[in-house]
């Protein structure tokens, strides 16, 4: 795993408060569970009303979770007063979305003083097995300056 550096001692906690306030992702139920220097972890269990007519995780839930892991991951990295918003994302769903919970794995590629590179994944859990549903490649841009809190 890559090691990077962290401008913010604080950073763990700060992206905590900011995904408290993401309401996506209370509406949809996803849980941030994990927090590391460069690399985010979120949690988001079945539920039928995030599918698509096939009974399949709906492609536009898949990517909201998917880019807030590669969002947060950025974010890691930013000093106090930034924030990340997405710039552009490139996603690839590569099998039906089924599976007791999901994992959204985001981790920083390429840190940058305004843009950062980062990957994605979401995979499927069920029982013990997991699944490669969907990648990401994703790019954050640092935002200052702005009335945008984390």
């Amino acid at each position: 795993m890559a090691q990077f550096q962290v401008t913010d001692p604080q950073f763990a906690e700060r992206v905590h408060e900011s995904f408290n306030r993401q309401t996506i992702m209370h509406t949809i139920g996803a849980s941030l569970t994990l927090v590391e220097p460069g690399v985010i972890e979120i949690t988001l269990p079945f539920r039928a009303d995030l599918c698509q007519q096939h009974g399949f995780l709906h492609a536009g839930v898949i990517t909201t979770v998917v880019d807030s892991a590669c969002g947060y991951a950025a974010f890691t990295l930013m000093p106090t007063d930034a924030a990340v918003m997405s710039v552009e994302f490139k996603v690839n769903l590569l099998s039906p979305a089924t599976g007791e919970q999901f994992l959204a794995r985001g981790t920083v590629l390429k840190p940058g003083r305004t843009i950062t590179v980062t990957n994605g994944e979401l995979w499927a859990q069920q029982g013990d097995s997991r699944k490669l549903v969907a990648t990401m490649t994703a790019t954050m841009i640092r935002v200052e300056g702005r009335n945008i809190a984390g």
